[in-house]
């Protein structure tokens, strides 16, 4: 299936530079399984299985089967819905085998999501265990099915060798042809479908394992919903996948059960986002009995890590912190294992490829030719449309992902992020990034987390509105005392928060990202 081509001149361009390698993503675990060097290492490990890799291809041939005798092949879509575990490796390699369409859910999406995700897709099928963590998703899999008319399997990922069938040839997919749909990152609404060839993703793959360090040693920890694009091929269990090395997969990110994993099978590398980061580092600055030394790299991005934070990480954990700044959509920034720290604590890395194109533009979109602006992107795997023409306005007229960031340059060419477009207070005529704002607010000693958005105001058009997840519940920080810690901190008066509300917790997207959307609605209501 041929979705968003690039332009012809562009895709030679790609191939002729080796970047495009005419590779799918069932050639990795064949691949593997017939290198003897690599067939019996352990490709895939959770709290109860362990599968070497010629297990996991032998499994995956099956379940492949199993998938064609339900009449699921090429072309069809297959919305997953699958917690981190083994079975959700095998699922998606199995369907790769069949020439299928992976559609990622994430574990957490309800009614709402999954019914536009699922006609959206037009998606044949949806894979789910019968409960997680005490919620029905049989049943919500059959609420969809009922509502979708093109869903008409439903199947039990707790019980996937029921379907397993004698291996059967499916062919090979064309490597230019759509590989999988992923979920957009979007602040609101359904999430958008994102198209991804095996050529395109793929060598975002390769490329992300040449700059994080990724070898056959490596053993990464999938701490996040493994259906997001950064532990997927940031570098991911893709990239250990692609290097021979070892995926292992934890059920809980927190340090009591994901440090069990990593004491266990000695895990060299994994990522997290800020709030979880924060967590980690905190748990280990108090001390643990668990034994975490075998990690070397810790990854943060999804959002923008604090520099007060991101100071202390490697210290803590006793790593090498690796900040990462992308999208699903494409263009993936990593800062560099051998930057100076400086760098690592304050940027959020420049573009990993040599053919990633960038810029920054202004609200109309004229170039910006120093400070800040709106980052626009081109490359070897950035997308050129979403799934059937959504996302109006998203791309330039020349073809160019606009990526709704805030960003500068720093003179090394690392990106600093500003915020989002839509992150900016317009108070009175006055700009105020919410990035910039939410920085001074963590370094508040009575400020756990901070997130500030903008509400309109009859009189400045808006107002700036800061909530703030307290360290002590008891003692909530005031106005007054933000306001002044802020002023202090050398911002202008205008940039000072309007208001503070103390929240317990940060209301969700439904692809796991704060919403700012419902806090304004709090707020507004």
């Amino acid at each position: 299936m041929k979705v968003s081509p690039w332009p012809p001149d562009l895709v030679d361009h790609y191939r002729a530079l080796g970047l495009w390698r005419g590779e799918t993503f069932d050639d990795i675990i064949r691949t593997r399984a017939a290198d003897p060097d690599i067939a019996t290492r352990t490709a895939v490990v959770d709290a109860e299985r362990r599968l070497t890799y010629r297990e996991l291809d032998e499994r995956v041939d099956r379940l492949a089967a199993g998938f064609a005798a339900l009449g699921i092949g090429p072309d069809d879509r297959v919305l997953l819905q699958i917690p981190n575990r083994v079975a959700y490796v095998e699922t998606v390699f199995a369907l790769f085998r069949a020439r299928a369409i992976p559609v990622f859910g994430l574990p957490a999406h309800r009614e709402a999501e999954l019914v536009g995700i699922a006609r959206s897709a037009g998606a044949v099928a949806i894979v789910s265990p019968r409960t997680h963590e005490g919620f029905d998703h049989r049943g919500l899999a059959e609420t969809v099915a009922a509502q979708v008319d093109s869903v008409r399997h439903l199947v039990d990922v707790d019980d996937l060798e029921a379907l397993f069938a004698d291996p059967i040839d499916h062919g090979r997919a064309d490597p230019s042809d759509l590989a999988f749909l992923q979920l957009s990152g979007g602040s609101t609404g359904i999430p958008k479908l994102i198209p991804r060839t095996h050529d395109d993703y793929l060598y975002s793959v390769r490329r992300s394992n040449e700059v994080c360090g990724v070898t056959a040693d490596t053993v990464y920890l999938a701490t996040l919903p493994v259906a997001h694009n950064f532990p997927m091929s940031s570098p991911g269990i893709l990239g250990a996948l692609v290097a021979g090395g070892t995926v292992a997969l934890t059920a809980s990110p927190t340090p009591s059960v994901a440090w069990q994993i990593v004491a266990a099978e000695r895990v060299t590398m994994t990522g997290l986002v800020p709030p979880l980061a924060r967590l980690w580092t905190e748990t280990a600055e108090r001390g643990t009995d668990l034994d975490i030394s075998s990690l070397q790299t810790v990854q943060v991005g999804g959002a923008r890590c604090p520099d007060e934070l991101a100071r202390r990480i490697g210290p803590a954990l006793g790593v090498t912190l690796q900040q990462v700044f992308g999208m699903a959509e494409g263009l993936v920034c990593y800062t560099r294992l051998d930057d100076p720290i400086d760098e690592i604590c304050t940027t959020q890395g420049r573009p990993m490829s040599d053919d990633d194109q960038v810029r920054l533009v202004d609200d109309d979109g004229n170039p910006v030719d120093s400070g800040t602006g709106f980052l626009e992107t081109q490359g070897p795997y950035t997308i050129r449309g979403y799934w059937q023409g959504a996302g109006e306005g998203s791309f330039a007229p020349d073809g160019w992902y606009r990526t709704g960031d805030v960003v500068e340059f720093d003179p090394s060419g690392n990106i600093i992020v500003r915020g989002r477009g839509g992150d900016r207070v317009n108070r009175g005529g006055e700009k105020v990034s919410a990035e910039q704002l939410e920085e001074q607010l963590l370094a508040h000693p009575a400020v756990r987390d901070a997130i500030v958005v903008a509400v309109a105001d009859p009189y400045l058009g808006e107002r700036t509105c800061a909530y703030v997840i307290p360290e002590d519940p008891d003692q909530p920080p005031t106005l007054a005392g933000i306001r002044g810690f802020v002023r202090e901190a050398g911002l202008a008066e205008w940039k000072l928060p309007d208001t503070v509300t103390v929240i317990e917790e940060f209301p969700e997207t439904g692809v796991g990202k704060v919403s700012r959307k419902k806090l304004r609605s709090l707020l507004a209501g």
